[in-house]
This record gives C-alpha cells, sequence and structure tokens, in this order.
C-alpha cells in the first residue's frame, strides 16, 4: 500500500491538500479549546448525519492529507458506512487530479506573478540558506526560484527529499478512500475545484510565504512540533482539539488566514452537503481540522436541523489498524 510514488508523481495536484495543511499548522498553534467542557464533542472521526428529508443517513469522515503507514487506520464502522454510501465527497474531485489540463492550469499557477522571485524576497544570506537546503536534496534555485514560496515550505516541512521519502511509507486517506470507490464503481466530486484552492495562496502576501519557508528551512519554527501535535490528537479522533489547533493563540495577521483557509470554506461548504446529501446517501471525506470547533462542519450542520452523530468513539484499542 505505498502511494508515495502515486501521490507526488502521478498526482501532483495532491500538493494542494499539503499545502493547505501546512498553512494551517504553521499559521496557527494550540490553544486552549473555546468550547465549554459541557460542548466538548466525542472523539470520533466518523459521523452520520440524518434529518427526516433526506433519502438516507450521510457520512462525514475527518481525514488527515498525509499520515505515515505505521498509523494509518480506519475508526470503527467506517467501511460498512462507506459501503451504504452511493458518492464519495472530497474537498477537491479527485478525477479532477487525474485531469491534464487541470493539472497544467495548477501548474501554471505555481509561479508568482510580476516577475517578482524568492531573490527579491530574501536577503542574499536567506536566499543561500534555501539555496543549499534545496540543492542538497538535488533541487536546483534555477527551477524554483519564481515558484511560490508556501509550497517550497511545504515541501522542505514534509521533507520531500526522494531519498527520505523512500525510508517511510507515506499514506493519504484521500487515495485510499478514492481506491476504494473505485473498487466499489461508486462515483466521486468535490466540495471545491482545483482553482478555487489555488486561490486561496494568492490571499497571503508573497513576502510572508517568504518567512514561512525560510523558517521550514531552519527548523526554528514550530511547525514540525505542531504536526506531531496533530498526528497525536487525529490517532485519539479529538475533533475539537483539532480544530482549536488551527484557532489563533495571536492577534495579527494569521487572523485573517483563518477565515480564508478554515471558517469560510466550512460555511461554503454546507449548502453544497446540503445538496448532494438531499439526493443520494454520501459519504465526505474532509481535513479533521473542519469537523469541530463552534464554525466546524458538525456544529454547521447542526445548525441547519441535520442531526450528527459519532458512529464510533474513541477508545485505545479501537482504532482498526490497516
Amino acid at each position: 500500500m505505498n502511494h508515495t510514488f502515486k501521490l507526488f508523481v502521478l498526482r501532483p495536484g495532491f500538493l494542494l491538500f499539503l499545502a493547505i495543511g501546512f498553512l494551517l499548522v504553521s499559521c496557527k498553534g494550540p490553544k486552549e479549546a473555546a468550547n465549554s467542557a459541557t460542548d466538548i464533542l466525542p472523539d470520533a472521526l466518523l459521523w452520520k448525519i440524518e434529518r427526516k428529508d433526506l433519502p438516507a443517513p450521510s457520512y462525514l469522515f475527518g481525514t488527515i492529507h498525509m499520515i505515515p503507514g505505521n498509523d494509518f487506520f480506519y475508526p470503527d464502522g467506517l467501511e460498512e458506512a462507506f459501503k451504504k454510501s452511493s458518492k464519495v465527497v472530497f474537498e477537491i474531485d479527485m478525477d479532477e487530479m487525474s485531469d491534464m489540463g487541470s493539472l497544467m492550469a495548477l501548474l501554471s499557477n505555481l509561479t508568482m506573478d510580476n516577475g517578482v522571485t524568492l531573490k527579491k524576497l530574501l536577503t542574499p544570506e536567506e536566499y543561500k540558506e534555501v539555496s543549499d537546503y534545496f540543492d542538497g536534496m538535488g533541487l536546483p534555485m534555477m527551477l524554483l526560484g519564481n515558484v511560490k514560496p508556501m509550497f517550497l515550505a511545504m515541501m522542505a516541512e514534509v521533507n520531500m527529499d526522494p531519498s527520505a521519502m523512500e525510508e517511510e511509507e507515506i499514506v493519504s486517506y484521500e487515495m485510499e478512500l478514492y481506491d476504494m470507490a473505485q473498487a466499489q464503481s461508486k462515483g466521486v466530486g468535490g466540495l471545491e475545484t482545483m482553482a478555487y484552492q489555488m486561490s486561496l495562496f494568492d490571499e497571503i502576501p508573497y513576502k510572508e510565504q517568504a518567512q514561512m519557508l525560510l523558517d521550514a528551512v531552519r527548523g526554528t519554527d514550530t511547525d514540525s512540533d505542531a504536526f506531531d501535535q496533530t498526528l497525536n490528537l487525529y490517532r485519539e479522533q479529538k475533533v475539537d482539539a483539532m480544530a482549536s489547533m488551527v484557532s489563533d493563540q495571536t492577534s495579527g495577521s494569521n487572523t485573517d488566514f483563518e477565515d480564508i483557509l478554515l471558517n469560510d470554506r466550512n460555511q461554503n461548504w454546507i449548502p453544497i452537503m446540503a445538496k448532494k446529501m438531499a439526493k443520494d446517501p454520501v459519504f465526505f471525506a474532509v481535513g479533521a481540522g473542519h469537523l469541530g470547533g463552534q464554525g466546524g462542519v458538525i456544529r454547521l450542520l447542526r445548525k441547519e436541523g441535520y442531526t450528527v452523530t459519532p458512529v464510533s468513539v474513541y477508545k485505545s484499542s479501537g482504532a482498526k489498524k490497516i
């Protein structure tokens, strides 16, 4: 089940998932949950969505876009819920990631506009740090100098050095579920387009992206610790705590990023989900950070009159390793 090659070579559009996930972790930090003790969601990644006007229950599953193979698991009840669903809907339509036209558009949007280059955003000393780092990965800066810094920061943060990736199996829930959908002849869809997700990065100034890149290369940022903490929370299925991980702990420009990358998208998804669920039972698979919190998908669905309940609650021995 080694999808490392498939993730980064056959489906370069998958970089969008990783880059947005990286942004959510790097722009935010741990914060005490805003929910009261009596309002904390159960520890569960898989949820059933019901309402009397629906033809059948739909399901909501919180993913993590990239996880070490040894940590990959399915919560109890996932495979049964998947079989009961007529369609599988991701953040992005996974079929779109295979479309050559969409991929060409994605690749054309990886570069900065108006002749901006990394050299113009960093001091000579900083640029040398970044250049030396990517040279060590076999990626000369002559090929990367005008790439948007956020994508380079993501590559540095997840260590996309080919030799390093060969040492550890990397698994994607989206790819696993997509393969399962194909095996069961289920249709797939998306809540957003690749073009829309790509536009999110243009909301972040290049200078700030360049600083994130520098932090990732230096390893002085808290991103690695934050990612490890996110993994631990994911294993324990603590969706409210994961939502708190992507809430602001300080004031400043990052406050705007939370709305752009998280809250606004959650709000946009609800009417799309409602329309899809009204036709057929759907299995929704989105990043787990979108589920919890007061502005998360679970509570937003409840505000629209849906009953959203956990299919299974986390127990230390309750995860089904794959």
